[in-house]
């Protein structure tokens, strides 16, 4: 077994560390003595051994999980389904599996009073990285799992009864960490390929949203200071053109900031001919905030369509 090695960072951590270790040893005892601070000082170098050790350790297991390919039925699936995928370049090809292997290790994927099959787990995986493959690292730290639900659901998380018009939700309190989709919503966004929805982008697109620390459509974490003013002022605008019934933009979307960022997001990666088109503004901003020009990628699968 290969002990990794321990560098200037980490040690100049352990020592911090270990000192504070020390002063709380030294106040809660009243008493200073040289025992004392070596005694802090190889606890707190102990604790951060541990835990360098194991950062690197899963740090490694990534590396290896990514070396590894993804088998050819994977594969194969994801060039019949993924519109995204079929259309890159075999480079670009292999850095997309690498991700989905890396995502389905790091994310529980669970089903809910269904079953659910290997291809159910590449569409969960290929919607968070689409929205994220313009970016040279990025992952979800937040997201712990993905619970799959049969059906639509309500604010109570029930597949049964009245008001079940949910399809897709990041978790909050007792859910933190989580997201829920309805999986019969989530085949339908890959495989109705003339739509403008997915909800599984939708719902990726709320975590990068949220990545600041604040879920409010500005995904600070990913954009450029220059365009925050201007997406700002392209919202408020797109949001008044829904309400008044001049937009093709699903209403939902002028619900709030938020709503309005997933559900552009979902239509300018699943129809970017028909966003280029008819919204370029919101089209050029949108390949600015993702880093793709996604248009010039899926267009011309696209352009026969409705």
């Amino acid at each position: 077994m290969r002990i990794p090695g321990f560098y200037f960072f980490p040690a100049l951590v352990s020592v911090f560390f270990g000192l504070v270790v020390a002063i709380l040893i030294m106040v809660l005892d009243d008493q200073i003595d040289t025992f004392t601070i070596i005694f802090g000082i190889v606890v707190g170098l102990l604790v951060c051994v541990w835990i360098y050790y194991h950062l690197s350790k899963r740090k490694d297991l990534l590396k290896r999980i990514s070396r590894k390919p993804l088998k050819l039925k994977d594969i194969q699936f994801l060039q019949d389904n993924i519109l995204f995928f079929r259309n890159l370049s075999e480079e670009n090809k292999k850095r997309f599996e690498k991700d989905i292997q890396i995502f389905l290790f790091k994310t529980k994927i669970t089903p809910i009073d269904c079953s659910i099959e290997r291809t159910d787990k590449l569409l969960v995986a290929s919607s968070a990285v689409i929205p994220i493959f313009g970016f040279d690292t990025w992952n979800y730290p937040m997201l712990k799992e993905v619970l799959l639900y049969p059906h639509r659901f309500d604010q109570n998380y029930q597949t049964e009864g009245m008001d079940r018009d949910i399809l897709g939700m990041v978790g909050q309190g007792v859910l933190n960490g989580k997201m829920i989709l309805s999986l019969p919503a989530l085949r339908a966004s890959f495989q109705n390929v003339g739509s403008c929805s997915n909800v599984g982008i939708h719902e990726f697109t709320h975590l990068i949203d949220g990545a600041d620390g604040t879920t409010d459509g500005l995904p600070q974490i990913v954009m450029d200071k220059q365009y925050i003013i201007p997406w700002l002022n392209l919202i408020h605008k797109e949001i008044e053109r829904i309400k008044k019934g001049n937009s093709d933009i699903n209403p939902y979307g002028a619900t709030n900031q938020q709503e309005f960022f997933a559900v552009a997001s979902e239509y300018f990666f699943s129809r970017p001919d028909l966003l280029k088109t008819r919204h370029p503004e919101l089209y050029s901003m949108l390949s600015q905030i993702f880093r793709q020009d996604v248009e010039s990628l899926i267009g011309p699968n696209l352009r026969h369509l409705p």
